[in-house]
């Protein structure tokens, strides 16, 4: 197989155009008849974020448009019936003549400035903004991600233009080699740890529960959230399914509490562990727990019984229908990895997960973060 030293940019742009297909690398290097390290490299070096074309979308305004803009401005053409003459919208026209002159505007001119803000590479804008950069740097060692830190820099700079950045130039930042504003090291802090954009499945097996009271019959005030108390329910595995801890979320508020499980994921070990951990809750936080069908549940009668707690179990292979829980064990995988030995983590270490986790702004509490809606409620 030939192994030319550069792809040529038509090859770089059938590759992209590949994957966005769904082809394989390898599929791909036998069709170009390239070596798969060559056509992987071209992928990986973009983080496989795929380049913006640089031919003139039909979204702005071409030269030829431009000149009956300056034509009819000219003229004292209203706006509008520019706009409506070129089937373009109202602000769109609005907009190209006020950042180019209003009453003065002139098409050539107009055109030359697109042209210039148009040219590419740009200096990033972690690169030249070292506030910025380092408001990025601190908050992703924090393990928040690009779009939680977007967003929350709008709420601690209101009115501080300059502190703004977009998720997407974060992870490009991160993932694209040439506009690596952020350190390297710093991808590993991402939820997946991982340098490039791919999809990772999960699976989830269900246990036989005697006595399981079905999902269908929980309270209908748990589906709308309004009410604090109601908690979903799981547990995590380490390496070879020896070792757990066990994750409670409360619905309402994204609030999380870890439970360690020193003496195994037994049925009454998880019990005892789960007990111990909601009896320290407020009488008006200890409500319901909604729980997949594994067996280190089988005893949940007696928890009930112990904490005044009512236990519902999911229907069978329906792990969206406590999602609360599933999206946040993914982000504690950040924390705890499949591979680890979580039996050494002890319940110090996990609450001070818990309290990392619960200090990160949601995007559906609108960017406050769990502890902080949490105390909304109880006050």
């Amino acid at each position: 197989m030939p192994r030319g030293p550069v792809l040529s940019g038509e090859e770089k742009a059938q590759i992209w155009a590949g994957l966005k297909r769904g082809e394989t690398l390898d599929e791909l290097a036998c069709r170009l008849g390239r070596s798969f390290s060559g056509v992987r490299y071209v992928a990986y070096q973009r983080g496989y974020v795929a380049p913006r074309g640089g031919q003139h979308s039909g979204f702005r305004l071409s030269a030829a448009e431009r000149d009956e803009i300056a034509v009819a401005v000219a003229a004292g053409d209203s706006l509008r019936s520019i706009a409506a003459r070129l089937g373009r919208a109202p602000s769109t026209i609005s907009r190209e003549v006020r950042r180019n002159g209003g009453t003065a505007y002139r098409a050539v001119a107009a055109q030359a400035a697109t042209e210039r803000r148009a040219r590419r590479p740009k200096p990033a804008k972690l690169a030249v903004n070292i506030r910025l950069r380092d408001a990025v740097a601190a908050m992703l060692k924090m393990r928040w991600s690009p779009e939680q830190i977007a967003q929350r820099l709008a709420v601690e700079f209101p009115d501080d233009a300059e502190m703004r950045v977009s998720a997407e130039t974060i992870y490009q930042s991160l993932f694209i080699q040439g506009r690596g504003a952020l350190r390297k090291e710093l991808a590993s802090c991402l939820r997946t740890g991982r340098a490039t954009r791919r999809p990772r499945a999960r699976s989830h097996g269900p246990g036989p529960i005697p006595d399981l009271v079905s999902i269908s019959e929980r309270p209908a005030e748990v589906e709308d959230r309004a009410v604090p108390g109601h908690w979903e329910g799981d547990l995590i595995m380490g390496a070879s399914q020896r070792s757990a801890v066990a994750t409670l979320v409360e619905r309402s508020t994204r609030y999380t509490l870890l439970c360690a499980l020193p003496a195994g994921h037994s049925a009454p070990a998880v019990r005892d562990a789960l007990a111990a951990k909601i009896g320290d809750l407020p009488a008006s936080l200890r409500r319901t727990l909604t729980w997949d069908r594994g067996g280190e549940m089988a005893q949940h009668v007696n928890f009930s019984v112990d904490t005044g707690v009512q236990v519902y179990f999911c229907d069978p292979h329906s792990p969206w229908q406590r999602g609360t829980n599933e999206n946040t064990n993914g982000l504690l995988r950040q924390y705890l990895p499949k591979s680890s030995d979580l039996s050494r983590y002890d319940q110090t270490q996990l609450d001070a997960i818990a309290d990392e986790l619960n200090g990160r702004p949601r995007k559906t509490l609108n960017w406050l973060n769990p502890a902080e809606r949490l105390a909304q409620l109880l006050q």
